[in-house]
Order: structure tokens, then sequence, then C-alpha cells
């Protein structure tokens, strides 16, 4: 694609999704679906100040403490690499950290179904247990309640998670400005294509494990060496093109990022050529992106770089002074390509 194609995308109105009239499995997918979800149901009957912002936690008024929640319906329930108490665990965690908050504590609601092995039940309760102690906080509070068999997969988790601002300036959108660096821990496209290939091919042997891990005492390092990390958030559902793209059209500048930076294991690669998948639309659960100034990027890479969960830090593009709001790829073969946010759901129920 030509600079000419890419200012005549830039120039079209962000197309949004017709109004609905029933819910889609797509709809909870971090897409354009999600967005119109959002967008047309959820913001007119709830907005306020706080919700508004759209952010991965919720700022409690007073500004000192952040909390957030969310489900996990992911099935198979085990995968290599994780399975869904380690998932639950990890996403409310990472959630906080990425807006700036010290994780202090998590809430764990369990749907069971009757009849589901109580081996399983062990299983996920251990792995949600050590999963907290890694990520050094404790569940102190919980629910719990039973379906009939056959409902809710066997099972369904909820955290919601609490978290203290800490002394920094908070990460925000609104703070990104033309010359800002993207910097990601790691590669991408992990957790998204182990998930897909243990429940949909269970019978292909591959080496790929999902990266899902708790981020935040490599996000602490980082703002230890940068106080003043601009943005952060990790490319969970939608993956890193989804938010790339949220982000260029959220702040109006255009974004820019070089695929021969981006961090991709060749088996990962492979797998998702098998699928016919675009990597940077694949779910990460061990991933963040961060915006940083571009004086501090090599302060950031270093910082990073000292951490197991960001020994591959990379520099993955940056912000233009270009008022488009779209992302665009510069691609391995010279060419150019407009990133966007995908309609629906790629691979349903990966987290």
């Amino acid at each position: 694609m030509n600079k000419q194609s890419i200012n005549d995308v830039a120039m079209q109105p962000h197309a949004m999704p017709a109004r609905f009239t029933h819910v889609a499995l797509a709809h909870g997918g971090g897409g354009q679906l999600t967005d119109a979800l959002l967008s047309q149901i959820v913001m007119p009957r709830l907005a306020n100040p706080a919700l508004s912002q759209l952010l991965d936690s919720g700022i409690i008024p007073g500004g000192k403490l952040a909390l957030t929640i969310d489900s996990y319906v992911v099935q198979p329930l085990f995968f290599p690499g994780g399975d869904i108490g380690r998932l639950a665990v990890c996403g409310t965690v990472n959630d906080l950290a990425v807006c700036g908050a010290h994780p202090r504590a998590l809430a764990l609601s369990m749907i069971l179904a009757e009849g589901l092995d109580r081996k399983i039940l062990e299983r996920v309760l251990d792995s949600v247990a050590a999963t907290a102690s890694e990520a050094g906080v404790r569940i102190i509070t919980g629910d719990t309640k039973v379906v009939g068999h056959g409902q809710a997969d066997g099972i369904y988790l909820t955290t919601a998670g609490i978290g203290e601002l800490m002394g920094h300036a908070l990460p925000h959108p609104d703070h990104i400005k033309p010359g800002d660096v993207l910097i990601i821990n790691g590669p991408i496209g992990e957790h998204g294509l182990t998930v897909m290939l243990a429940r949909e091919m269970p019978e292909v042997e591959s080496v790929l494990r999902s990266d899902v891990a708790p981020l935040n005492g490599l996000i602490e390092q980082l703002r230890s060496a940068i106080p003043e990390v601009v943005f952060m958030r990790d490319p969970t559902r939608g993956g890193l093109a989804g938010l790339t793209a949220d982000l260029a059209a959220r702040t109006g500048w255009r974004i820019n990022l070089e695929e021969t930076h981006i961090p991709i294991r060749p088996e990962a690669k492979h797998a998702a050529d098998m699928l016919g998948l675009d990597p940077l639309d694949i779910a990460n659960e061990g991933k963040v992106v961060v915006v940083v100034r571009p004086e501090q990027a090599p302060a950031a890479l270093h910082a990073m770089r000292q951490h197991p969960l960001g020994r591959q830090a990379q520099i993955i593009g940056y912000v233009t002074s270009e008022k488009d709001g779209v992302c665009t790829l510069h691609t391995s073969i010279g060419g150019w390509r407009v990133l966007q946010k995908s309609y629906g759901e790629q691979l349903p129920r990966i987290c």
C-alpha cells in the first residue's frame, strides 16, 4: 500500500458496526463489535467520568486506588503454559499494573457446574494460589455458585482487583505526542495460538506455550527507572494490531510500526500461517506495550531487559506528527499496510 492509499483510508470516517438487535459471540472479541456493544448499550446507561476513560482499570475518586474486574471462560481449562486459574490472576494483576497501580488484593468468584470433577477444581485453585503468590497478591474475598450439569463449561472464574496508585504520573493515552516510542517486552501471539491448537487441534504436537504471566514486577522495575511512562497496555483480545489501531484512533496521531522489529518466534509464525491467522491480531497474556518519550527509550529498554519477562524487549514503532488517527505497518518487503481492529473475534474463548 502506498502513501496515497494510506491517506485515502485516513480520510474515511472510522466505520462503526450498525445497530444490532441481539448479542453475538463476536461481541466479546475486543474488536469493532465490542466497541459497538460499549458505545450503543453500555456507555449510554452507565457513563461517568471514571468509566468513560475506558482504561484497563477504573480510578476510584480521590486518585489513590484503582479497581478492575474480568471474567474468564477459556476452553480448554488447561493448556500448555497455563490454565484458567493462572489466566484469571494474571489478567487482573496486569490490568492494574498497566494503569500504574501496585496490585494489593484480589476477589475470586467461581461458577461451578454440577458434576465438575473435584480434582479439576483443586488443580485450578492450586494454580490460582501459586500465581497469586508469584504476583505478590492475596485472594481476600470471593463467592461460589453452582449451576446445572453441563452449564458454565465446567467452571467460569471472575476476578476483581484493587491496587494502590504509585507516586508517579498516571499513564494515559492523552499524554501521547509525536516522537514517542512504542516498546513491547517480548514475542507476540503465543497465548491465542496455544489455546487454539489445544482446543481445535489437540493431536498437533507443538512447542508453543502460552505467555500468560503477571507483569507487575516488570512494570514496577520499569517505572523505577522511568517514573513518567507515558502509557501502557497489554495487547490481549485484538492483539497488537487492535491495541495500536485503537491507540492511534483515540489520540488522533498516526502510529507507525516496523514489522521487522516486532518479535515473534518461528513456531508462532508457523502456527499462525497454518491456521491462516495474522499474529498481529492474536491475543497475548504476558505482553505489555509501553509508550515512552524518545530520550527515555534506551533507559526503558535497559530496565525491561533486566527482568526475566523483558529479556526480548524491542522498540517496535513510534508516533508521528501526522494527525489522521491511523496505525500503519512498514512491512518486511518495504510496503505499507493500515492496521485496523478486527470486526469480531478470530479466536473465541481464549480468556
